[in-house]
């Protein structure tokens, strides 16, 4: 079964200073640590909806999956025939497939990828196009898609091809985006009489600054690769063809690290886009100092100084 942590838990806070061995446990920093270090949930009784599930041949219906020995986890989405159009079936298989790779302690980091085509040409029309308000507002309408950000280990997008609508919000819920030179991102809504519904209006203009923002929303204007990482919305721009290896190889240098401190990481610098500096400066120094609870903060320290590399064990 699958829990939800509840920070102000009780029980969480009394499990967390047990694994920390009494030291000084800051709610949210420690804890987070510890418990992603022991890979174990320091958890409340809250379940979790229950998503899709692999088949029994270990192959979804909207996703081809794949574990590598180097905790690398792929997962590439499959409707070839609607460019990957984002429904409710394979936002739920997509969901899953995320929470399992999440849970699973052989795995470090993940990429998410389509085809070279389309990443994801945005959500599926035919799906949305005869709902009324009184449907979207009683089955909150896309808000599943949000469990996709609360994935805690990195994520890294390999984008070819269409990432409009959706696609390009699901890629900015990513950690990293790698964009193949074919890449073009949009958010064109506006064309369909509506607006973003997957965070488009506050990731793009977190990520390119509000006036390119607004003209690509207010005129469903569209960016290539190399126009999106100047502006900053990816980080890079390869060889459409290598894009998923480029993608691969980042996680896998990911994967060398210590994995409670990758989460910190990744946990701080999106917080910073949550909050305002003060309150990220605060948090990113709760979680600083929880690291001195980890023997691998210890090792790596040790082994600058002995100058070998270090040998990290995830605790």
């Amino acid at each position: 079964a699958l829990f939800c942590i509840d920070e102000d838990s009780t029980m969480a806070v009394a499990v967390a200073k047990l694994l920390c061995k009494g030291a000084p446990l800051v709610r949210g920093s420690a804890m987070v640590l510890e418990s992603a270090a022991r890979g174990a949930a320091v958890a409340t009784m809250t379940p979790l909806r229950r998503f899709a599930t692999e088949s029994e041949q270990g192959i979804w219906e909207h996703l081809r999956t794949e574990k590598q020995t180097n905790g690398v986890q792929i997962i590439r989405l499959h409707r070839p025939k609607a460019l990957n159009a984002l429904n409710t079936p394979l936002m739920s298989e997509l969901v899953s497939a995320l929470r399992k790779a999440d849970g699973d302690s052989e795995v470090k980091a993940i990429v998410l990828t389509g085809s070279e085509r389309a990443f994801a040409a945005g959500a599926d029309i035919k799906e949305m196009k005869d709902k009324n308000y009184a449907e979207v507002y009683k089955e909150s309408f896309l808000t599943a898609w949000d469990a996709v950000s609360t994935i805690r280990k990195p994520i890294v997008a390999g984008v070819n091809g269409f990432a409009l609508g959706g696609g390009c919000e699901l890629a900015m819920m990513c950690d990293i985006i790698i964009a193949g030179e074919n890449a073009v991102f949009g958010q064109p809504e506006i064309q369909l009489g509506t607006i973003p519904g997957a965070g488009g209006t506050q990731r793009l203009t977190r990520a390119i600054g509000k006036s390119l923002a607004m003209e690509m929303i207010l005129t469903g204007s569209r960016l290539d690769a190399h126009l999106a990482e100047k502006r900053g919305l990816v980080s890079r721009v390869v060889p459409t063809e290598q894009t998923v290896e480029e993608c691969v190889k980042v996680a896998e240098k990911i994967a060398t690290f210590s994995h409670p401190v990758i989460i910190a990481a990744k946990e701080c610098v999106n917080k910073s886009q949550q909050v305002g500096l003060q309150t990220g400066l605060e948090h990113e120094k709760a979680l600083f100092w929880g690291t001195f609870a980890l023997e691998d903060r210890a090792e790596g320290m040790t082994a600058f100084s002995e100058k070998r590399k270090p040998v990290f064990k995830d605790i």
